[in-house]
């Protein structure tokens, strides 16, 4: 599945089908809800499977007692405490937790088991959903986000599929959209695969708000995927490919939010998919190359937000700023400074997690294929080699840093890895060599940590995190404020975009994002929330966030 009960992070399950002898089943969990929260979950499912509402009795508070097919099941709750927020800002009063124990007199007939497993999964989602507490400390973390998701006419014709990673900033934007007129029963949120920390707490919530959710991962799009999850990702393109046809049926036209990975399926051409779509908002810039590789011609305007002004200006300095900090926290015990780094790739991204490194104490190498960007590094200082190969022969660096996007390291580069050294990715195909393995290749998983290879030379290195963007391995990655601009410059664009699709012809375009970024001023809105001197001002009047859950 694409988030198993076992990844869970605001949930803990422990299942037992064995509890004393002569006993039936039992569960136990625990999640953010109420005990009303439990009861309404509870009655619910039982009124949806047929279970008499006469039947269960409160014996106490947090508890009922029923039967399924004959067998009495009793249900107990209790609040517990907690011991942090978990989300990224803190909630006051903070957001507490209820444990839930259900139990099975005796043994359950199929049709009981059938009953009680919803339980345990209607619980289980309700727990790891956001509080209203907490969807209001994420709004209030994105005034920008806030200030310009007023309405917009247009989002009345429109569909939305986007996909991006399952983080606080993504729960803060699709609400925002909400704000400004996108039908929530029209979106559907996809997740790129990352193990960011929340992200299971993001898929629930998104279930409960009444959108689609579900994970089209990004190895499938990179080719790198196994049977397994290609097989899933047919499924998922599937419903994609329903969801669309439905809003088309409906009178729609369907907006994608994303990094390429629709786009790269053929879903802006003609007579390459059955579904097509009507625009898209392009997010990355590995997004960009995957839309130049994508069969068929494309049809249908795309705005570039990956070189945007906005993102190149402000969006990577909060994505280095997340980097450096995900790097550290990975290895607590390690010393960074006077260190030799290697940093392969001096791009927009590779630059700034270069300075950083440096004015921590890090002596920093440069590799780079690009002439121009091995001048501005040595310029600024830095040793500049043209290949990992070069460098390496000149130093040993205790950690390698990936940002080109391409295969960075070789098997010919292997012999020349200083024993013990850490890789760190910052673009997912740099270190594939390893995470995508070969012949004879020895791994061990370091739970939280990622995977040390023995490599054939006799030596080990140690792929950090999951063998993707390390600032999304079991972190949530930028800080709601950090991106609260360019996601409000997102809201925008998206706003430009479906005003002006029929005026846009097809094909990429950077300057109407640009144009709609400056005519909103969302510079100066920028600098006023958070960096002009004296008193702060509110970016948007403070006002609870709608989190009415919505019917699909």
């Amino acid at each position: 599945m694409a988030f198993p009960d076992s990844e869970s992070l605001g949930v803990v399950v422990q299942d037992s089908t064995a509890a004393y002898p002569g006993s039936g089943r039992y569960e136990i969990l625990d999640g953010r809800m109420t005990l009303q929260d439990v009861d309404e979950t509870v009655r619910s499912v039982l009124r949806g499977e047929g279970v008499p509402l006469g039947e269960p009795v409160e014996r106490e508070p947090g508890g009922l007692l029923f039967e399924l097919d004959g067998t009495p099941v009793q249900l107990r709750s209790r609040p517990v405490a907690d011991a942090a927020p978990d989300t990224l800002d803190p909630v006051d009063p903070p957001a507490g937790r209820t444990q839930v124990l259900l139990t099975a007199a005796g043994p359950l007939s199929g049709r009981a088991e059938v009953v009680f497993d919803r339980l345990i999964e209607a619980l289980t989602l309700r727990g790891r959903c956001y509080t209203d507490a907490e969807i209001e400390t994420i709004v209030g973390g994105m005034p920008l986000v806030a200030r310009y998701a007023d309405e917009e006419p247009a989002f009345r014709d429109w569909a939305l599929i986007f996909r991006d990673h399952y983080v606080e900033n993504s729960v803060g934007f699709l609400l925002g959209m909400e704000r400004a007129g996108m039908d929530p029963r029209w979106i559907f949120a996809l997740s790129k695969g990352d193990r960011t920390e929340h992200r299971d707490r993001v898929h629930a919530w998104f279930l409960h708000r009444g959108y689609r959710s579900d994970t089209l991962d990004n190895s499938v799009i990179n080719g790198s995927a196994d049977t397994a999850a290609r097989a899933y990702a047919l499924a998922v393109n599937e419903r994609v490919d329903d969801f669309v046809r439905q809003a088309h049926a409906a009178g729609r036209k369907v907006l994608v939010i994303d990094d390429g990975g629709l786009l790269a399926q053929g879903y802006g051409a003609d007579g390459v998919l059955d579904e097509r779509i009507d625009g898209a908002l392009e997010l990355t810039v590995s997004g960009l190359k995957r839309i130049t590789n994508a069969p068929g011609e494309l049809t249908v305007p795309v705005l570039n937000m990956a070189r945007s002004r906005l993102k190149s200006m402000l969006g990577y300095n909060e994505i280095a700023d997340s980097c450096v900090r995900r790097l550290r926290a990975v290895l607590p015990g390690e010393k960074f400074i006077g260190r030799h780094v290697l940093l392969l790739g001096y791009g927009t991204l590779g630059g700034r997690v270069a300075h950083a490194l440096r004015a921590l104490g890090c002596r920093v190498a440069v590799v780079d294929t690009d002439i121009l960007a091995l001048i501005t590094a040595a310029e600024h200082g830095y040793e500049t080699y043209t290949s990992a190969g070069e460098a390496l022969g000149a130093h040993a660096p205790f950690l390698i840093i990936g940002n080109t996007g391409e295969l960075a390291i070789t098997h010919d580069d292997l012999p020349l890895l200083p024993d013990g050294v850490y890789l760190a990715g910052f673009a997912t195909k740099d270190f594939s060599l390893l995470s995508e393995g070969f012949e004879g290749l020895r791994s061990t998983a370091i739970p939280h940590v990622g995977v040390r290879y023995a490599l054939p030379t006799g030596t080990t290195a140690t792929l950090l995190g999951d063998g993707r963007s390390l600032n999304l391995f079991e972190y949530e990655g930028i800080a709601n404020r950090g991106y609260d601009a360019y996601r409000a410059g997102t809201l925008i664009a998206a706003k430009t975009l479906c005003r002006e699709a029929g005026l846009l012809g097809p094909g990429l375009h950077l300057e109407p994002v640009d144009r709609a970024i400056d005519d909103a001023g969302l510079f100066a809105a920028y600098y006023e929330e958070y960096l002009a001197s004296g008193a702060r001002r509110p970016a948007a009047p403070a006002a609870p966030a709608d989190t009415t859950p919505v019917a699909r």
